[in-house]
């Protein structure tokens, strides 16, 4: 167990930095914890930090230990509107990488203007399996990668064996051109709402529809079983992807910021 001392000046709290696991630190004054920090590995690999303090001194202490104990890039992700909380990050070095909107998205065809029964000539929607899924998911995350990077895609973080990128195959549907899988989406049931995690289209089918069709498909199922409004994460720099939901009549609830100390 490792130990770091701080002090401040009279008014402020005097904390004791406490590693209480491989992923967690305590902050205690006068024996009592004040504030944590930890830290999680995504599944693409990258680090990212938080931390749960009521005083900006102890939060800045603690911030002040991770990034001296944990390999650089360092990430976390804030709630836009929490001001305070942004201004503590920033103090400690971490500057914006991306933001990202969430979006309410109606369910209701009558309100998104989508048709699920005309998707793109040749092209159907149907349930996912498995085998021919995971070869899209391989195929579909090496062109991104090649192209803008995945970490470009919305924060995935659902725990899930490494090297296994396809959570559950039957929170998918799947585009289907040819007998061959080109597109795909995923929908994850959740109690407050359902989450639309993602939607992925092969580079040679994109602005074709597909997507579009897909969006149509899982939005239809959910207004059947009386389901909505679903929410949708979308990075704001993935123009198609925002024109699609600002096009149907999602709307934007609020953002989060992703922020990196390099």
């Amino acid at each position: 167990m490792y130990s770091q001392h701080f002090t401040f000046e009279t008014g402020e709290p005097a904390a004791v930095i406490t590693r209480v696991a491989i992923n967690q630190w305590h902050a205690e004054v006068d024996g009592r914890v004040v504030g944590s920090g930890d830290v999680a590995r995504r599944p693409d690999g990258r680090l990212f930090v938080s931390i749960d303090s009521w005083h900006a001194t102890v939060f800045d202490q603690l911030a002040a230990t991770l990034r001296a104990k944990l390999p650089r890039p360092l990430y976390t992700v804030v709630d836009e509107a929490e001001t305070d909380l942004t201004a503590g990050w920033r103090r400690a070095g971490f500057s914006p990488g991306r933001r990202e909107w969430e979006y309410s998205v109606p369910t209701d065809p009558a309100l998104t203007g989508l048709d699920a029964s005309a998707p793109p000539p040749g092209v159907a929607i149907k349930a996912a399996s498995e085998a021919p899924l995971r070869e899209l998911d391989r195929a579909i995350r090496a062109e991104v990668e090649a192209t803008v990077g995945w970490q470009s895609m919305p924060a995935e973080v659902r725990p899930r064996p490494v090297g296994d990128t396809v959570v559950d195959p039957s929170k998918y549907a799947v585009a289907v051109r040819s007998g061959r899988y080109v597109g795909l989406i995923r929908v994850v049931q959740a109690t407050r709402q359902p989450r639309i995690g993602l939607i992925a289209v092969r580079a040679a089918e994109q602005r074709t529809g597909v997507g579009r069709a897909l969006l149509a498909h899982a939005l239809g199922v959910l207004h059947r079983g009386g389901i909505g409004p679903a929410y949708t994460e979308v990075n704001e720099s993935n123009t198609a992807a925002t024109a699609l939901f600002d096009g149907i009549g999602a709307e934007r609830v609020e953002s989060n910021l992703e922020l990196v100390l390099r």
